[in-house]
Parts: C-alpha cells; structure tokens; sequence
C-alpha cells in the first residue's frame, strides 16, 4: 500500500499544486498584504504537516502505528475524500476568480464574494484543503495522519482568522452580516465563527 499511497497521493496533490500556480497568474495586484512573519506562521506548520504525510518513516515509533485494521476502505475512503476536497478548493479558487491570493491580501477593487461555494461557506479553499488533508491522513491510517490533520487545521485557523479580521476590516457591516449568514468552514453548520 505504501507505493500505491506516494503515487497516487503524489499526483493528485501534484496536479491541484499545478492548477494552483497556472491560475494565479492573473490575481489582482495587492493592496494590502500580510507580512513575511505572519505568512510564515501558518506556511511552515502546513509544510511539517505535509512532511508527516509525505515521509516513509517517523522517529516517534507511536505516530507510525495504523489506527484502523489493515484493510483497504481506509484508503480508498481517504482518496475519495482527498479528491472531494480538492475538486472543492478548485470550485472555489475558480468562482473567487482574480480576488485570490495565496496569503492574506486585500486586493485592489476587492469584491466580497459571496455566491457559490462562498454560499456555502465563507472560507471554501480551506474547507477543502482540511478535507484533502484529512483524506490523506485517513489513507495512511496512523496517528502521524491525525498530527498533520491537527497542525494544519491550527495553521488554517489562525490564517482565517486575520482574513476576517482584514475582511471585516474592507467590507464592514456587509462582511458581519455575511459571517452572520454563512458558516465559517463547515457547511450548512449552525454554529458561527
């Protein structure tokens, strides 16, 4: 399973990067943008955390362990749900169109995009990165998975927390009445952040 793991995990991560940089060659320019520290405090955990799903072997003997029995649904489930959540962030970053950015900006002539998955949830990208991230974690069935799925998790959090903060910020009473309405990353949750 390893191999099958790096290669098919390889190219569907491998092809959502790809899709990435092509498409963010026609951003708007920036007139705001989070500075190198703040980037770096949410870059460097969701590298760590691609590194444990990534690598063969972890010097904490415990994180290696399989959480499920060794059978093949945890894969396939994890493959499904990695290939869902990308598909999502994609939808997304497509419906988002030239006010994307990989960090936190405000835009020049920024839009509140609040249509599509943006209907659903205010931060799709990374509702569907978690779910890929979670896929691949429950692919690999081992408790290095659940580290990588909670760092990333905290390091999506406290980036989507300063882009409400820069949100609210640009848009005012419009952005507050759409948090308002619309869940923060859980669809159709009935709690708000």
């Amino acid at each position: 399973m390893p191999l099958v793991y790096r290669y098919l995990f390889s190219g569907l991560w491998l092809s959502w990067i790809l899709y990435w940089l092509w498409a963010a060659r026609h951003a708007k320019p920036n007139a705001r943008l989070e500075t190198v520290g703040s980037r770096m405090l949410h870059a460097v955990p969701l590298l760590v955390a691609v590194a444990l799903l990534w690598v063969d072997r972890v010097p904490v003997a415990f994180l290696g362990a399989r959480i499920f029995p060794a059978t093949l649904w945890p894969f396939w489930i994890g493959a499904l749900l990695t290939t869902l959540g990308m598909l999502f962030s994609v939808w997304a970053r497509v419906h988002l169109g030239r006010n994307w950015s990989a960090v936190v900006t405000v835009k020049e002539n920024h839009e509140l995009i609040d249509t599509g998955p943006y209907a659903l949830v205010r931060h799709p990208i990374y509702t569907g990165l978690i779910a890929a991230i979670v896929g691949s974690a429950v692919a690999r069935n081992d408790w290095r998975g659940v580290l990588a799925v909670l760092i990333a998790g905290a390091a999506l959090w406290g980036k989507l927390r300063l882009e409400e903060r820069w949100m609210t910020e640009q848009f005012g009473e419009r952005y507050v009445a759409y948090a308002r309405r619309v869940p923060a990353l859980i669809p159709f949750a009935k709690w708000r952040v």
